[in-house]
């Protein structure tokens, strides 16, 4: 059924609400008819959302997306969460979203950690990496089949990734600049300068780690999470799409 439909609407939603709301995520009303865009929205069968200060800020549910998620799953339609953290896995976020009340699948939640030894074996086989990061980046690394190296020994890494590092120092910046800059290949998941809490708050983001290894390195980074390609390809993969 249509989402304009009347009959289409849970009853536990006020009427219109959830449309209204899915219709703003979608579409400007300064850029195109209202009455064109609601027909194209009727007709997609698959809703992509990304997660920090969409879905949610912090620990907090944006107010409203319970409802227009759960108009979309009695509809019938395909729903995947995406986020450019990089220290989880999907695992971690499907409970986290759970938690918040929020129903999804493991296959449902992506992160650019689901790809990143894939994405490296792809482009340079199996390499011996530095990663500046948590625990899950250095994980999906070994887990991808490479070979991790310290920053001690930076010289000998081919592939240095670089993520949001709540322990990044000047020790680490130094080897991670220098290995790229003798021509290691830069990766990382995203460049997003803050990661949103709630109440406005903010913690620096990747971005903010990544910018001064290439400011230091001289050179910019291949980025494998949002807004490039890779992640959204999957999730419409898994949506069958």
């Amino acid at each position: 059924r249509g989402l304009g439909s009347a009959d289409s609407i849970p009853p536990t939603l006020p009427r219109r609400r959830a449309e209204r709301m899915l219709f703003g995520m979608l579409v400007s009303p300064r850029r195109c008819r209202v009455g064109a865009s609601r027909r194209e929205l009727r007709a997609l069968r698959g809703f992509v959302f990304d997660l920090d200060g969409c879905v949610w800020t912090g620990d907090v549910l944006v107010p409203g997306v319970a409802d227009v998620l759960a108009l979309l799953r009695e509809q019938g339609r395909r729903v995947s969460f995406l986020t450019n953290n990089s220290a989880a896995r999907s695992a971690g976020i499907q409970a986290k979203l759970e938690w918040l009340g929020v129903q999804a699948a493991k296959d449902e939640v992506l992160t650019p950690l689901e790809i990143l030894g894939e994405v490296i074996t792809a482009r340079w086989g199996p390499s011996r990496g530095l990663a500046i990061g948590g625990e899950e980046l250095t994980a999906a690394l070994r887990e991808g089949g490479h070979e991790l190296v310290s920053p001690e020994r930076h010289h000998e890494a081919q592939v240095v990734v670089v993520g949001r590092d709540a322990g990044f120092t000047y020790e680490r910046l130094t080897a991670a600049a220098r290995a790229i800059a003798a021509g290691a290949h830069f990766v990382t998941p995203n460049l997003d300068p803050r990661l949103p809490l709630e109440g406005g708050d903010f913690l620096p983001g990747c971005g903010a780690v990544v910018e001064s290894v290439a400011a230091a390195a001289g050179i910019r980074p291949l980025v494998i999470g949002k807004p490039e390609p890779p992640l959204f390809e999957l999730a419409l993969s898994r949506m069958e799409m």
